[in-house]
């Protein structure tokens, strides 16, 4: 059952991105090229709901789903990782188009090209897993 729920919340996460065009390359460029509010509208509100959803989660002690005694751990405090990771994603997004949520949505809605840029992110992610062992944490 729980799959479901998954699979009726990422349904519904696509249609949003879909409909509110922040899957559209043309709204991306036009964010890069600081043309136009509206991606950076919904990057903030989806931040400014993120920031809540984790302040409630951590205020009632809200458990994953799945019954795990898992809690919100605290993240190491480097930021040179963060500086190179950020710049890897930013360049990526720059070029391809798309961050990894709307790569997916732009599958489910058709557009073909989208896979050369699912199968690079794969394979930067099988590559950083390999590597993660080697560097510097």
């Amino acid at each position: 059952m729980k799959y479901i729920t998954y699979l009726a919340i990422g349904i519904f996460f696509g249609i949003v991105m879909f409909k509110s065009e922040a899957a559209s390359w043309f709204r991306i460029y036009e964010m890069f090229q600081f043309g136009s509010f509206h991606m950076y509208g919904i990057i903030g509100s989806a931040l400014v709901l993120g920031v809540l959803g984790v302040q409630i989660i951590k205020r009632r002690n809200i458990k994953p789903m799945d019954g795990s005694d898992m809690s919100l751990q605290p993240k190491d405090k480097g930021v040179t990782r963060y500086l190179i990771g950020g710049i890897i994603f930013g360049l990526g997004w720059a070029l391809a188009g798309a961050c990894p949520g709307p790569m997916y949505v732009l599958a489910g809605a058709g557009y073909l090209s989208i896979w050369i840029v699912i199968l690079g992110a794969l394979l930067g992610t099988l590559l950083y897993g390999i590597l993660k062992k080697y560097l510097p944490h």
